[in-house]
């Protein structure tokens, strides 16, 4: 599959522009059968259902959990606890395939597999909430955000705090002028080691493979290894053929506002340090870096200035710009929004004296029923979900997984949005879509 088969972000928005006004019918109005209406209950499958997957399905009491899915026999069995009636399975293949009640499928499984169930989800018709980030690599955030669009079905993307009235907040303090125009966006996270572990080699031994999981489902189309518990379970997020990083885990929360507010298309270029400056090829091709900043610039357009967006982890920070005084702001993962005539430090204006004159900014924006409820509703007839893949998550998550390429190439990368194609890299190209193991397709 080449990056010449995808749709520009300008055209791609051309042609959806009335997705983002016009209401997602359900399927029993449109004469399929077994669509519930929105007074029925959805008939929801959890894919990936240890950790943030039993979160997720749990946050959907109002409907049915039919069906059970994990490689790991142990979280399927934990999961299955609190919903007894629903079916339990260890390959979402199988279960799409067989289990015919299923409208809606909820996705939380290792970033590496995210395309691969839900691009079948999408294809079969279902509705489809997926974790953050959408995808493993930018081409296949393109084609699902693609898929989403052809189904027309409802989709949300797990950036939780799009739904908040902080995000809201952000957007509306930005359109009414409360810091003048935007110039520079700072965004950090700083996880621990224990939870992203990072600039570290691959294990070189092979301890037996447990009994409850099977390592080969968990694999899929990543590259063939041994199992080892570096990767299961949990800490898959900072090895390259499973996760995204510091960056894909965080950048789609903390840029979502942003990206809204000031209507981002591409970045003209992407470049990146790290610790993996002189890190060797055992080090710098496994994980992501100990410790990064990644900068991405987008060019002025109409009456938006050029706005440079940089991002930091693993303990690199932005310098506090005077507004912010001394205090620690560095604390928490957080954002930074630097204009001409004053900052958001997430939603809050500085510096405190103008916020004190401003007070609010104009309600502009209606307010969430809540991130989950917000797909649940989009399911049975609302509007669009606020991170739905094709107005909103697709693009960001494709833009944010730009920055891991350039981490990995260590080149600044200069983007061409029409064509969808890095201009001065092939080894930059080849990563918007690394090659899946045999047996598996987008």
């Amino acid at each position: 599959m080449s990056t010449e088969q995808g749709v520009s972000r300008r055209r791609f928005l051309a042609s959806t522009t009335a997705a983002a006004t016009i209401t997602i019918l359900p399927r029993h109005v449109l004469g399929a059968a077994g669509q519930p209406s929105a007074n029925e209950k959805l008939n929801i499958a959890g894919v990936g259902v240890g950790g943030m997957g039993s979160n997720d399905i749990r946050r959907v009491p109002s409907e049915n959990i039919v069906a059970i899915c994990d490689v790991d026999a142990q979280h399927a069995a934990n999961a299955a606890k609190g919903f007894p009636e629903a079916k339990v399975y260890s390959d979402f293949r199988k279960m799409l395939e067989t289990q015919k009640d299923i409208d809606a499928v909820m996705v939380a499984t290792p970033d590496h597999n995210h395309a691969v169930v839900t691009m079948m989800a999408l294809k079969m018709g279902k509705h489809v909430f997926c974790q953050k980030p959408l995808t493993h690599s930018v081409q296949e955030a393109l084609e699902v955000a693609k898929a989403a669009k052809d189904a027309q079905v409802a989709t949300q993307m797990g950036n939780q705090g799009q739904a908040s009235e902080n995000a809201r907040l952000v957007c509306e303090y930005i359109w009414s002028g409360a810091i003048g125009k935007v110039r520079e966006i700072h965004s950090w996270s700083n996880r621990r080691p224990d939870i992203s572990p990072r600039g570290v080699p691959r294990p070189k031994e092979t301890p037996p493979l447990p009994s409850h999981l099977n390592w080969d489902l968990w694999l899929g189309p990543a590259p063939q290894r041994p199992y080892h518990p570096c990767y299961h379970p949990f800490a898959w997020r900072g090895w390259w053929d499973f996760g995204t990083g510091v960056l894909g885990d965080i950048g789609c929360h903390n840029l979502s506002a942003a990206f809204k507010a000031l209507k981002l298309g591409w970045p003209e270029s992407v470049e990146a340090c790290s610790t993996h400056w002189n890190a060797p090829p055992e080090v710098k091709n496994e994980t992501a870096p100990a410790a990064s900043i990644v900068t991405f610039r987008f060019a002025a357009e109409g009456d938006r200035p050029e706005i440079v967006i940089r991002w930091y982890d693993g303990g690199m920070m932005p310098p506090l710009p005077k507004e912010v005084a001394d205090r620690n702001i560095f604390i928490n993962d957080g954002t930074l929004i630097v204009g001409d005539e004053g900052v958001l430090l997430g939603a809050q204006l500085l510096p405190e004296a103008k916020a004190r004159v401003f007070g609010k900014p104009p309600q502009k924006l209606s307010r969430s029923p809540g991130h989950y409820q917000e797909w649940i509703d989009a399911c049975k007839g609302g509007a669009p979900a606020g991170s739905n893949f094709v107005d909103h998550a697709g693009h960001l998550a494709a833009a944010v997984l730009m920055g891991n390429i350039a981490l990995r190439t260590q080149e600044k990368l200069y983007w061409d949005a029409e064509k969808l194609r890095f201009t001065n890299s092939e080894a930059a190209n080849k990563l918007l879509l690394p090659p899946y193991r045999e047996g598996w397709t987008l």
